[in-house]
Parts: C-alpha cells; structure tokens; sequence
C-alpha cells in the first residue's frame, strides 16, 4: 500500500498533510508514504524534518525530491510510482487530512479485480470561515452529493478528484499511466481507464475533509484549472467516448454533459453582452409577443433549484429554514456568474488545445497553531478585475434601461451578473490589500 502526497510550497499546511498521512490504520510493515516534493522554498526543510522525525519511528516514508517540476503534478505521480511498489495507490493534495481509517474503509471495495478506483466525498475544513468558503461548499456539496452519486449508481463514467482516493496500480498502468497534457489529469485517467472498462466506486459515506481556498485569486487559480482542464479533456475524449460501440448511449449522453459543462460560462458570458441590447429590443412594439414566450425558458431553473436544495439538504440544511437556501442558491448562481468572464478564456484556451502552466491551489492552512505563516498572491489587480469591474457597471446599465423603457423581464438576471461581478471584483480588491 502506497500514499502519495505531492506538495508543491505548500509552506502552511505540508506538515499536516504528512502526519495525517503518517496516523493512518494501516500495518506499518505493508505501508509506504511518499511525500511527493517539488517546492523550491521553505517548506522543503520543513517536510524533510517531518519525514524524518517519523522515519525514527519506524514508519517507511520516503521525501522524493525530482530534478526539475516537469509535468508538474502528473509528472510527480508518474515519477513517485517508479519508486514504489505499492499496489494500491491512495493520493491526498497538500490540504487534505484524511481520517486514520481512511484506507479501512476504501480498500475492501478492491475486493472484485474489475475495480481500478475508490473515491470518496471530499468535507470542508473551513467552510463556515466566510461567505466565499460557505458558497464553494455548497457548490461542491452538489458535486459529490448529486451529480457524483447519480453518474455512479446509473453506471456511467465518473471521475477521480485527484485526491482523498485509492487507485489499482494496475488500472493506472493499463490506461496509459499519468498523462502530462491536461490540466486535469485526474479527469483524463479516469476517461482512459473506463474506456478500457475499469470499474470505479463511488464512497459518498466516507468523507474526507480538506481546506476551500479563502483568497480570490487562489479561487480563480483552481478554478481556471478546473474549467480549462475539462475543456482539455474534453478535446482528448469526446470523439473517442461516442464513436465507442461499447459505450451505451446513455453513457456517452452523461459524458457530454460532463465534459463540456465548463462551456456554461461561455453561455453566461453570452447572455450578458446580449441582454442589454435586448432590452432594447423590448421596446419595439412588434417584437414583445417573442419576448413574452420567450420566457417560458425561465423555467429551466426549476431542476436546477431542485438539484441544489437536494444537496442542500443531504449536506446538513436545516429544515424549515428554505429562504437559507433561497439565499444561498442565489447567491451562489450570482458569483457563479461573476466568475464567466474568467472561466470563458479559460474553457476557450483548452479547447483551442493551447499549452499553460500548472497553478497550484495555495492554501492558508486555518486552524493549524492559530496562524498563517504567509499569505500567498497567484495574480494581482490587473485588466481582468477592470473588465469584470465594466461588466458589472454594464450590467447596472441594463437595469436603468430597464427602469426607463418599462422592459423589466431581464432586471432579475441583471441584478444577479451586477451582483456577482461586483462581489468578484470587491474580494479581488480585499484579498489583494491583505496580501
């Protein structure tokens, strides 16, 4: 049994990570731990310190360090593997703090040798720290709650998070081994090894706990990766995963969805530009009957509103309080909006398949000793928060044109873009100052 932690200056929370890893449940004598170490600051002496303190204990844990960060966390997978010879390989990101019965519980799923994967739900180690933390959990609730547990128990492909599981050796090594090409590797095996008919297990009982980011910029750093890396995949699977006649129809149906479901931003983002001149438009006498039917289509946010309440309430939501989630959907579906020009470049820059490099998620490691000890800055102040900060204006624009013409059918999708960026570029602001 293998546990890798790849780190990349993680200087708030590496020691964490190993001493969770180092308090699992497991034989001493049939457990290797790999702390996967390509930082270039500080923290390197700290994870050294910290795997040697429990190498006297008598734990076999290994410190790799690569001579260059090629590849950047696939590459360290890759490379971590050729130095073990575990057959199980679970895999935790520097933020993660597994329970000690972490491997207990996931590996007698590997029982049947048709199962290549064991993931779990990722919990929120933070998630009531600030708006910002309570508003990723609870679009991430509706990842692992919903969408995760739907794909898996009607048999579709799902996907590795790149953490908090366990990996078959073998499964890695018969879809092809870690790949370097996408930003989201994770999401790539995972469409490799299914295609080869790998079976994956989907634990949404056993939860483990890691760290949201609380810094705008890091938010906009994991989701740009995210968003990016789908849309990189996406171009790798697509045409594969439906000219497969051994992928059912229903299947390959879910797996456009969830390869292209990053594209939304790109129809957020086009809805914007278009909503001002349209209500214009509205003016024009002859043109409102279309307008008028046209919003029938408001009723698309009928499943999506039941899709989040599930997941609201499966999450610990409390009964009797639905204006809670009522806040809390809105307010989520406005920064979700605020976030598309950001994410729009990142969808279209990975299905033009241009290369970029790795940006890692910066944690803070809250709770850890009572301090932080640095704050990090992935990006600054630049012409992507002036933009956001014009769409935002632009949108408040509609709503005044909306007030004078009489045409309000599109002030509430105003009211929530204006919202959202405007909550984007005041946290950009925020976070930069504290920097």
């Amino acid at each position: 049994m293998t546990v890798q932690l790849p780190v990349y200056n993680e200087l708030n929370v590496v020691e964490r990570v190993i001493d969770a890893a180092a308090a699992l449940d497991y034989p001493p004598d049939r457990l290797h731990i790999q702390v996967l170490d390509d930082s270039t600051d500080e923290s390197v002496a700290l994870a050294a310190a910290r795997v040697a303190q429990h190498q006297a204990q008598g734990l076999r844990i290994s410190h790799v360090r690569r001579p260059s960060r090629q590849g950047y966390k696939a590459g360290a997978l890759r490379h971590g593997l050729d130095e073990t010879d575990g057959e199980f390989i679970a895999i935790f990101d520097a933020d993660f703090v597994p329970d000690p019965d972490f491997l207990r519980r996931t590996l007698p799923y590997f029982d049947s040798p048709e199962v290549g994967v064991v993931q779990t739900r990722w919990g929120h180690l933070n998630e009531t720290d600030s708006l910002l933390t309570r508003l990723q959990a609870f679009a991430l609730n509706a990842h692992f709650l919903v969408e995760q547990s739907g794909r898996s128990q009607g048999g579709h492909f799902i996907n590795f998070n790149g953490t908090g599981g366990v990996w078959r050796r073998t499964c890695i090594a018969d879809a092809g081994g870690w790949h370097t090409d996408t930003l989201t590797e994770d999401l790539d095996l995972s469409y490799r090894a299914q295609l080869r008919n790998w079976q994956f297990v989907y634990l949404p009982q056993v939860v483990t706990p890691a760290e949201l980011p609380e810094q705008m910029d890091a938010l906009k750093s994991q989701q740009y990766r995210w968003t990016k890396g789908a849309a990189e995949t996406a171009r790798k699977h697509l045409g594969r995963v439906l000219r497969d006649p051994q992928v059912p129809a229903a299947t390959k149906r879910h797996a456009v969805f969830h390869l292209l479901n990053s594209t939304v931003f790109v129809a957020i983002l086009l809805m914007t530009l278009l909503s001002v001149p349209l209500v214009v438009l509205q003016s024009v006498a002859r043109l409102r009957p279309a307008f008028q039917f046209a919003s029938v289509f408001m009723l698309g946010f009928a499943p999506l509103m039941v899709y989040y309440h599930a997941s609201w309430r499966w999450s610990g939501g409390r009964r009797g309080a639905p204006l809670g989630f009522v806040a809390q959907f809105l307010l989520f579906l406005s920064v979700s909006m605020g976030l598309a020009l950001h994410n729009t470049g990142a969808v279209l820059s990975g299905l033009a398949g241009q290369a970029s490099e790795f940006v890692r998620t910066p944690k803070l490691g809250r709770g850890i000793r009572g301090r932080i000890r640095r704050r990090y800055r992935t990006g600054g102040l630049g012409w992507l928060t002036l933009c956001e900060a014009l769409l935002c204006l632009y949108a408040l624009g509609g709503i005044g044109l909306a007030l004078r013409t009489g045409n309000y059918g599109l002030v509430p999708f105003h009211a929530l873009v204006a919202t959202g960026y405007g909550a984007i570029v005041w946290y950009s602001v925020l976070h930069a100052r504290r920097a």
